[in-house]
């Protein structure tokens, strides 16, 4: 090896390997640190499409008998809205803050599969784009964000409107499974040298358990939607009852993916807590042991959760009593969590910053849609409570307080890490106070007017039944909680602007993300380092120069390469060296071509799909060809006086790994497919 380079001509030279071409060579981008900003750039846009619907559904039922729009447009705008909060902004928010961080946290330089999360970004933006040209085109889906059968069967639901939906979340779906499969092996197998599981920092933890449930939990709805849309297509009748079907499999397979959904959204948001909280408590989190059987725990209960939101569809009793107890018991690695995250503030010494406000807005909210979560677990009150405002309530107090006040929490806790720059003005104060005032304002009411009897999805409502004042109050509070978020935008403009520049760490953290220069090269780390203890209680400021002067693992610049290190999953000890991909256009031509599949379903052209299909596949099989090495190098050098094999030449290399996790997927696929066919074969035997 040549002798050690200076930090400027180290950063020089790794900036040359890991840069993306300028131009529409940015197009071609496989780093992770781009792609997992494009990916939050997009849902904040697709966030705003949303908001912008729900102010149309608050402005139409603002009063009673209102003619703002009509029932047929009000229908798809309720649908709409659900559609892009569940699988446009939430979903993709923190797969994007995931594919950002997690290398920067674990001490790897990017994520095991670039061209793998460049293509989940294109199908995800093609997919919702699809939907949201739909709207603007007037056919967007109408049937409700969860598209129940019978309704949005072809003899209901003729037009277009509901294969956009299925089409179109199918196609998004595609990135949700691949950034899953692609954050279990980069969480197993791209850690610091040393990183030990038991040493992994909590976020590591929250996102490994999440891309877990993901792998599991999205094939069920990636089945019904194949399956209702064959039916629609072609007449096969999985779920019309009138022609041997049955409606009630549509909703065993749609909560089959859409109850750990909460969960999958909620994981990530309470990794962001237990990331933040002990920052500015200043001391380590309390219970990491304990949070981590909570995380696992939860994981498994939530796939045991999903009847309860079946319970008035004439399940039998004994199954209603099961299900209303997991129900329950659900919240007890809730509350070990919310317990750990108030020990931790209670013992240290917090200091209150912009993030720790919307940290206290989470408690405030979140807890309360919890209580109200397990009033909904009990059959009797969910009973009386279905299909009512209360439910509304409650689902946006869960969500809203359980990721997107975290989510806030983590925009200005990470903000000066992506940008560089600290807010130099107090709009975030104001702001914080209008969205929580805002937010209670809109959604509190809900409960009073649910418990009055009144039904969700209807465009308005006769003015004798006393909902008139409490729906006015939620309105005029959509509007206030609509200026805080603008307040949100404003700030952050301003702080990309006139923002004051600041070395590293400047909340004084504890982890790896906070040890490289901000905003963060493309390599991430000049080097990589080697962790002897909890990667949660480190002093960045005192790593960083070390890694930037290439003190460390592959601090060097190796045939033009882009390296990083694959380690052993439980011991985190170095197995192999892993070479990455450089950009290339090959992920956005096979989204285009998969988005041609798409289309030509949508559209009825069935004759073009297995064409599109074909030239998906000899796409893919043209992404290896100029990977890899055709002879055997042996171990060599990676610094530290130690060396590794390439992973070409490694037994456990990350590839096996995601082959096993896709069979995992597909496994689900066939399994819920069987029980698809044991349901009706029991149910609806003819």
């Amino acid at each position: 090896m040549s002798a050690p380079l200076s930090p400027i001509a180290l950063h020089k030279q790794l900036s040359r390997i890991w840069g993306t071409p300028p131009g529409w060579g940015r197009l071609s981008s496989v780093n992770h640190t781009i792609l997992g900003k494009r990916f939050m750039l997009v849902a904040l846009l697709f966030f705003a499409i949303g908001g912008l619907l729900a102010m149309l559904i608050r402005a139409q039922l603002a009063t009673p008998h209102s003619a703002f729009i009509g029932p047929d447009i009000y229908n798809q705008l309720f649908t709409m809205h659900g559609t892009v909060m569940m699988f446009l902004f939430a979903i993709p928010m923190f797969e994007g803050l995931a594919i950002y961080l997690l290398p920067k946290i674990l001490g790897a330089r990017d994520m095991a599969f670039p061209r793998l999360t460049a293509y989940g970004f294109w199908c995800y933006v093609m997919g919702g784009s699809i939907l949201i040209v739909a709207m603007l085109a007037g056919v967007a889906p109408n049937g409700g964000w969860f598209m129940y059968t019978p309704l949005s069967s072809r003899p209901y639901t003729p037009g277009i409107n509901a294969d956009v939906w299925l089409l179109g979340i199918t196609f998004v779906e595609i990135s949700a499974v691949t950034a899953a499969i692609e954050i279990v092996v980069s969480i197993l197998k791209m850690r610091a040298p040393g990183m030990a599981l038991a040493r992994m920092p909590l976020f590591g933890w929250y996102m490994l358990i999440t891309a877990g449930m993901m792998v599991v939990g999205f094939p069920p709805l990636i089945l019904g939607s194949i399956l209702l849309e064959l039916e629609r297509a072609f007449g096969l009748p999985f779920f019309d009852p009138e022609r041997g079907g049955d409606p009630l499999l549509w909703q065993h397979l749609f909560w089959l993916f859409g109850h750990p959904e909460v969960y999958i959204i909620f994981l990530p948001a309470a990794g962001v807590l237990s990331t933040i909280i002990p920052v500015f408590a200043q001391r380590a989190i309390l219970g990491y042991r304990a949070l981590i059987a909570a995380i696992v725990a939860m994981g498994f209960l939530s796939f045991g959760l999903w009847v309860h939101h079946m319970f008035t569809v004439g399940i039998p009793h004994l199954a209603l009593a099961f299900f209303s107890a997991a129900s329950a018991l659900v919240a007890v690695p809730t509350a070990i969590q919310i317990f750990a995250w108030i020990g931790t503030l209670a013992s240290g010494r917090p200091r209150w910053d912009v993030p720790m406000l919307y940290v206290a807005g989470f408690f405030a909210v979140f807890v309360m849609g919890g209580l109200t979560g397990v009033m909904l677990a009990m059959v009797p009150f969910n009973t009386q409570a279905h299909d009512s405002y209360f439910v509304v309530a409650h689902l946006h107090y869960v969500l809203v307080g359980g990721f997107v006040f975290p989510m806030l929490a983590a925009l200005y806790y990470w903000l000066p890490h992506i940008t560089g720059r600290q807010s130099l003005y107090r709009l975030s104060v104001p702001a914080f106070w209008l969205i929580l005032i805002g937010f209670n304002a809109t959604f509190f009411f809900m409960h009073v007017t649910g418990l009055m009897g009144m039904p969700r999805r209807i465009s308005t409502y006769p003015s004798n039944w006393g909902w008139d004042w409490l729906n006015l109050l939620s309105s005029v509070g959509s509007f206030i909680l609509t200026m805080g978020f603008a307040l949100v935008l404003a700030d952050l403009v301003l702080q990309l602007r006139f923002g004051k520049p600041f070395r590293r760490d400047p909340w004084r953290a504890a982890t790896l993300e906070w040890a490289m220069p901000t905003p963060p090269p493309h390599y991430a780390f000049a080097a990589l380092p080697r962790i002897e203890r909890r990667a949660d209680q480190l002093r960045p400021a005192e790593i960083g120069p070390v890694l930037a002067r290439g003190d460390g693992y592959l601090g060097f610049a190796r045939d033009g390469q882009m390296e990083t290190l694959g380690v052993d999953m439980v011991s985190g000890e170095v197995e192999h060296v892993i070479v990455l991909p450089h950009p290339t256009f090959l992920p956005l031509w096979t989204a285009l071509a998969t988005a041609a599949f798409f289309l030509a379903l949508l559209f009825g052209q069935y004759w073009l799909a297995p064409l599109a299909a074909v030239v998906v596949v000899a796409l893919f099989l043209c992404w290896p060809s100029r990977l890899g090495r055709t002879d055997d190098l042996g171990p060599v050098d990676i610094g530290r006086g130690e060396t590794a094999p390439y992973d070409g030449e490694a037994s456990g290399n990350i590839c096996v790994l995601a082959n096993r996790t896709a069979l995992v997927t597909n496994g689900t696929l066939f399994a819920s497919l069987l029980f698809g066919g044991l349901f009706l074969a029991v149910v609806a035997p003819n």
